[in-house]
């Protein structure tokens, strides 16, 4: 997606990153790198890594019209591992066992003994989030005392708000509500969270009964490691309620709010700069599924994803 002066960009960062050929919307993502690059504030951060940073650049639009899934194409990104991410916070799991069970490792080192006891939870189990993401999502403000088998905090002792369920039911029954919101921020439970939650609120808008949006924001954003992840979660999360209310996924919207790249990222991202996109992939369903805690993995048919190689980048945690 082009930007030109007026947008406060200099024809040198035009030239460098733009193709005149292709007009797509993974530049929206490319010149907010650039822009980290160039203008971002140099700060510490949690990790001891060191940031280069901006606060609240425009929000980016995901088209998802026609099965699109905007899963960045200037380097791999794993859908498996985005799609196992997204059923793991939809189940309302809270044990990461799951996820090693599905080749899904990217929240071990953040659920590691060693990472909970230096925030001081040295309540939360080994390989647990506790009440985070997908809690809050099915359980907000609830309670749990154990973990049965299957990873899922134990029926006898669920209890809160499930806002996801709530979200889809309203959706169906009032379209033109202003309240179809989940929030995973949750400041009573914080110390209960192996990571309070960097994407923290989305909400979803009914366009004349026929096709749905959604917009989330994120309070901090690992631009190259955690946003790609994040553009396609919220991306297929929303084909998956439009999926299940009857509509047709429309555009996601990204708020973003501390936009960082780490200190250590900043040579892959000047590789990644240099790469010209290729075509969006397309998501579509195998069956009908009309509840949203019926999806799996193989419901999931995933065409036409051509990308550069992958970017090796250290997590900081």
């Amino acid at each position: 997606m082009a930007l030109s002066s007026e947008h406060g960009y200099s024809d040198h960062e035009q030239k460098r990153v733009v193709s005149p050929a292709i007009v797509h919307e993974e530049y929206q993502y490319l010149h907010l790198v650039q822009r980290v690059l160039e203008r971002g504030e140099e700060r510490n951060d949690r990790t001891g890594t060191g940031t280069m940073a901006v606060f609240s650049p425009e929000p980016t639009e995901w088209t998802l019209a026609n099965g699109t899934l905007p899963l960045l194409t200037t380097k791999a990104v794993p859908f498996q591992a985005v799609a196992n991410e997204l059923l793991f916070f939809i189940s309302g799991r809270v044990d990461t066992q799951w996820l090693k069970d599905h080749k899904v490792s990217i929240w071990d080192a953040n659920t590691s003994r060693q990472s909970l006891d230096a925030q001081g939870k040295t309540h939360i189990p080994t390989g647990h989030i506790g009440k985070g993401y997908g809690f809050q999502w099915r359980h907000f403000g609830g309670e749990y005392g154990k973990v049965s088998s299957d990873g899922k905090p134990d029926d006898i002792l669920k209890s809160g708000v499930d806002q996801l369920a709530k979200v889809i039911e309203d959706i169906k029954l009032r379209p033109h509500s202003r309240r179809h919101i989940v929030t995973a921020w949750n400041p009573a439970q914080e110390q209960d969270m192996a990571l309070p939650p960097c994407h923290l609120m989305f909400q979803f808008y009914v366009h004349n009964d026929e096709t749905l949006s959604c917009a989330m924001t994120q309070r901090s954003c690992d631009l190259m490691l955690g946003v790609p992840f994040n553009i396609a979660s919220y991306s297929l999360l929303t084909h998956m309620v439009a999926h299940v209310t009857g509509l047709k996924a429309r555009t996601f919207h990204h708020h973003m709010m501390d936009t960082h790249i780490y200190n250590d990222h900043r040579e892959g991202a000047k590789v990644q700069l240099d790469r010209t996109p290729y075509p969006f992939p397309s998501i579509e369903f195998k069956r009908p599924v009309s509840n949203i805690d019926e999806f799996t993995l193989e419901d999931f048919q995933l065409t036409g994803y051509q990308h550069h190689p992958k970017i090796v980048m250290k997590m900081s945690v």
